[in-house]
């Protein structure tokens, strides 16, 4: 994504004032130029996908009765959009992992602006590769985290994405290797440098807890 290049983000909410607010707040951002589509309806979002393709959608969960995420990604498969929970009341974990993002009304506009340039810079990452059978700096940080054994969260948690991208860089990582087991991805990441044999012996040793 360019310096100068405006990022469309559409946004689906029913409520006027908070539609209207995060509008707003987009339009303030210093650190992207954002143009915001205001979304009323589940037909008028199906329209903005086909017409318009949004780099970005902000959507309540419960816009138009439910908003169903994975049937979502299936309609707009090919279409790189990602998806961003816009969090108004309490909303259960397990649902905003199926999201790339969240934000909440009431997140500050320093917040706001962090979570949608992490996002992009997510997108570049993607573009730069997609034609490469290298890995990204981003993949080569997951290989790390996979060969130390940690699960989807942890890595998540660890590296400041969403679940569901960390499952998005692992599938990407296999389809460029052909490796799709951790031993293998142990083998690759020694191979190349990533680490060392003496962190992986160290990564499989027993803690002092569980020696006898």
């Amino acid at each position: 994504m360019k310096n100068n290049e405006v990022v469309r983000i559409a946004i689906a909410e029913t409520s006027v004032i908070i539609r209207g607010g995060l509008t707003a707040a987009l339009k303030r951002l210093s650190n992207v130029k954002v143009q915001p589509i205001e979304l009323l309806s589940v037909e008028a979002l199906h329209d903005c996908v086909r017409t318009q393709c949004p780099e970005m959608l902000i959507v309540n969960p419960a816009f138009g009765d439910y908003f169903d995420v994975a049937k979502f990604r299936e309609e707009i498969s090919g279409k790189r959009i990602r998806l961003i929970a816009l969090v108004t009341s309490f909303v259960d974990a397990s649902l905003l992992g199926k999201y790339d993002e969240s934000i909440s009304i009431f997140d500050d506009l320093e917040t706001l602006s962090k979570k949608i340039a992490g996002l992009l810079n997510v997108v570049s990452e993607e573009e730069e590769m997609d034609n490469q059978d290298t890995l990204s700096q981003r993949e080569k940080e997951i290989v790390i985290c996979v060969v130390k054994g940690m699960t989807n969260k942890e890595i998540a948690e660890k590296l400041f994405l969403s679940i569901h991208t960390v499952i998005t860089h692992r599938r990407n990582i296999s389809k460029k290797l052909q490796i799709h087991s951790a031993a293998g991805l142990t083998i690759y990441a020694i191979v190349n440098k990533l680490v060392t044999l003496n962190d992986c012996l160290l990564y499989t040793s027993p803690s002092p807890r569980d020696t006898r």
